[in-house]
């Protein structure tokens, strides 16, 4: 994301930087070794695992048609269009028919609707993620996007279930964000009544940037006190519940600390 922001500011999206986003995606990841930053040569479906592919749910236009089918989709993307919103609509289920890449079509699909957002200007920054609503809708965004190359009128019922998407993870986006301020002026009493330092707060806000942190990496960090008084102070959160232990230190290497609150708030869960 960061990357294409970057891009962004000198540039408008483009295919080059799709398959720029695409290489950094799968940099490590699964699909690495499945055409990292190459459109497809080859022909590839959708279905369960060892589903032959006449047997397949989706099968994506031979790869001889990829060239024309992402002009076109790149075109419309820039396109002028009366509402972005189903314009997204419209440019994330063609990305997605195209399936213009051996794996990580829908990673790359969620992050292209922040940076739409983003580069028309919708948002001010690239951050608004539909993965959750998604993934809990995974069973009916299929259907409805399937249903669009077997029958015209599905794209109406498309629309209508992305704009729905938007929506709600909207109204969950600002739940979240009310909550994690709520969170940040609680957590900044109690590490103030903890550490009775001035460097509470500081520390506090390292912590909601870096909300998992090597102990050692509060040295370099500007505005700290020394590294005996960092100490003391991590030594009262982890006491008291704020901070919990990721790794051991052991040696030279430094102990791994995650403020546990905000990440399970933010993940929607208990992940820590």
């Amino acid at each position: 994301m960061r990357a294409a922001v970057s891009e962004l500011e000198t540039r408008p999206f483009n295919l080059s930087l799709l398959l720029k986003l695409h290489a950094i995606l799968l940099d490590s990841v699964r699909g690495r070794d499945k055409g990292r930053g190459q459109f497809r040569t080859v022909q590839n479906w959708i279905g369960t695992a060892a589903t032959p592919m006449e047997q397949a749910a989706f099968i994506p236009p031979e790869p001889s048609m990829l060239p024309a089918l992402l002009d076109g989709w790149e075109k419309y993307y820039h396109a002028d269009d009366r509402d972005p919103l189903v314009q997204l609509a419209v440019v994330h289920a063609q990305f997605e028919i195209i399936h213009p890449f051996v794996d990580g079509n829908g990673r790359l699909g969620r992050i292209l609707v922040p940076l739409f957002l983003y580069e028309r200007k919708v948002l001010r920054q690239p951050m608004f993620y539909l993965s959750g609503y998604l993934d809990g809708h995974r069973e009916e965004y299929i259907q409805r996007l399937r249903a669009l190359s077997e029958d015209p009128a599905g794209w109406n019922q498309w629309i209508a279930f992305f704009l729905t998407a938007l929506i709600e993870q909207a109204r969950e986006n600002s739940e979240k964000a009310r909550a994690i301020m709520d969170l940040y002026e609680r957590l900044k009493v109690r590490v103030l009544e903890l550490t009775h330092s001035q460097y509470a707060v500081p520390m506090l806000d390292v912590l909601f940037v870096r909300p998992v942190i090597r102990s050692s990496d509060f040295d370099s960090q500007p505005g700290m006190p020394s590294k005996q008084m960092i100490m003391n102070m991590l030594t009262k959160l982890k006491k008291d519940g704020i901070l919990k232990v990721v790794r051991e230190g052991s040696g030279r290497r430094a102990q791994v600390l995650a403020l546990a609150e905000l990440i399970n708030l933010c993940e929607g869960r208990p992940a820590i």
